[in-house]
């Protein structure tokens, strides 16, 4: 591919045509003919590198304000024209797609999940992208991000159409939305499940966390939201007012467009009566997948496949037959014990799922959890507050230190159970601690995994350590 085939005629002037290779904005993968994008970061600007990247051999570099330089693309936002180039370089993959997006704390991953179930039982293609991997409807990819960089998306978004994916769904992260990864799109079909604090290392305020949650909608025909969130009655209010945009207002405690009513929970899973206005019809819903958040999981994924272009007598068809999603309140072993993964690592997410847990143990609940590294340590302190509520034992540990010392992120955790009866033990060594966790479980009792999820994988440093809990409790629990 040549330059001149990504630009407009023009954003060629004063550029020489030539060969071209990858598109990034990290100065360490920069090559021959690559096309170096300048992105104004906290704690350093790209355009200070652009003449050493025109020096290693670079195609062009991408930049906000004139450095004088040859082979310069001068654009208002390099982040907006990483993407545009991004699009360009792969063919511009996302018109032979149908986007659905999911938005919010937490849910999306779930959500997004038995969306793509939903639209494959229904015989339609769906490729996804998202925190549980890189489904190209051929190949899964790791996902080290929930959503990735411009070049990468859509090097996935080719990958699914040219395998013949009908439909995307993603996860849409705040980090994402305001770094414009996928600016210009236009989405099907957006979905908001909750907010909650998270991320405010990078927002700030929660102010900022919502508004950039409530970006996505600027590029979509329907929203689907959880007005019962008291975030989602306020998007669903501003976007009602906004206009421009058809509304599903989603609830567990009022009647409104989609509704669930009769919630049952068990161990197992959870059944309920699922409601649409708009058909007036009622379904009567069971799925594998314990807790009640589920219920608006599963119903804001059913909801937004009817926004998509599924009868919703279909749609309720195929979410009868989920079987759960990986590493979310999924059970590794059940025998004189159980053992639960879950990706809580929040203190709504914790929340949600041990109070969904909680009901069911006839033994004692034994939960395995940490904090992240580098992230919002504001959290840290309600998250040791919500475990010490359900637990009988907590065990903290680590959960994607990075480069922050584990032993002060659980120091910090463990302030939160100041006062508390709950037993504690703690665990640099995460391998350890469920080790610990194990040996102490007893007939009848619940250990509860949280934090990691599907990951497969320690973030320690700048490395992704190996570090699978399905594998480790497949060895264990024999």
């Amino acid at each position: 591919m040549r330059l001149y085939d990504i630009l407009t005629e023009s954003e060629r002037s004063g550029l020489d045509d030539c060969e071209i290779g990858v598109i990034t904005d990290d100065t360490r993968k920069v090559g021959k003919g690559d096309i170096f994008v300048a992105i104004t970061g906290r704690n350093f600007d790209g355009h200070a590198a652009c003449a050493d990247m025109l020096a290693k051999g670079a195609a062009a570099v991408v930049i906000d304000h004139d450095l004088g330089l040859p082979q310069q693309i001068l654009c208002e936002n390099t982040r907006i024209m990483y993407s545009v180039l991004s699009s360009r370089y792969f063919g511009e993959p996302t018109k032979r797609l149908k986007l659905i997006a999911a938005t919010g704390t937490n849910g999306k991953t779930t959500t997004v999940n038995i969306i793509k179930h939903i639209l494959n039982e229904s015989g339609h293609k769906c490729g996804c992208i998202g925190t549980a991997g890189y489904d190209v409807c051929g190949r899964v990819y790791e996902a080290h991000l929930t959503t990735p960089y411009q070049f990468d998306l859509y090097g996935y978004f080719r990958e699914m159409a040219d395998n013949g994916a009908e439909y995307c769904v993603m996860e849409a992260s705040s980090q994402a939305l305001s770094q414009h990864r996928f600016t210009g799109e236009r989405f099907v079909c957006g979905i908001f499940t909750n907010l909650t604090q998270d991320h405010l290392d990078w927002h700030g305020t929660m102010e900022n966390y919502y508004l950039a949650k409530k970006s996505l909608f600027r590029y979509c025909d329907s929203a689907v939201i959880n007005t019962d969130d008291p975030w989602g009655k306020r998007l669903y209010g501003e976007l009602q007012q906004e206009g421009g945009i058809h509304l599903v207002a989603l609830s567990e405690e009022h009647m409104t467009d989609v509704s669930a009513c009769s919630i049952r929970p068990r161990s197992g899973g959870v059944s309920y009566v699922l409601t649409d206005k708009a058909s007036a019809q009622a379904f009567n819903i069971s799925i594998p997948m314990p807790g009640t958040f589920n219920v608006m999981n599963s119903m804001g994924a059913a909801a937004a496949c009817v926004q998509s272009g599924l009868d919703v007598r279909e749609a309720a068809a195929a979410l009868n037959t989920v079987k759960g999603v990986c590493g979310r309140a999924e059970v590794l072993y059940d025998r004189d014990y159980t053992v639960i993964c879950d990706y809580a690592h929040t203190e709504d997410g914790l929340e949600k799922t041990l109070s969904a847990i909680k009901p069911f143990v006839k033994g004692r609940l034994i939960v395995v959890f940490g904090a992240a590294g580098e992230r919002d340590a504001g959290k840290r302190p309600a998250m040791g507050r919500c475990v010490a509520k359900f637990a009988d034992i907590a065990v903290i540990t680590s959960d994607n230190p990075r480069f922050e010392d584990p032993g002060s992120i659980i120091d910090q955790v463990k302030t939160g159970f100041d006062g508390s009866r709950c037993e504690t033990h703690c665990f640099i060594d995460r391998l350890e601690a469920i080790k610990f966790a194990v040996s102490q479980a007893r007939a009848d009792d619940v250990i509860a995994l949280c934090g990691k999820g599907h990951e497969e994988y320690q973030v320690i440093g700048d490395d992704y350590m190996h570090f699978s809990e399905h594998e480790i409790i497949a060895e264990l629990c024999v």
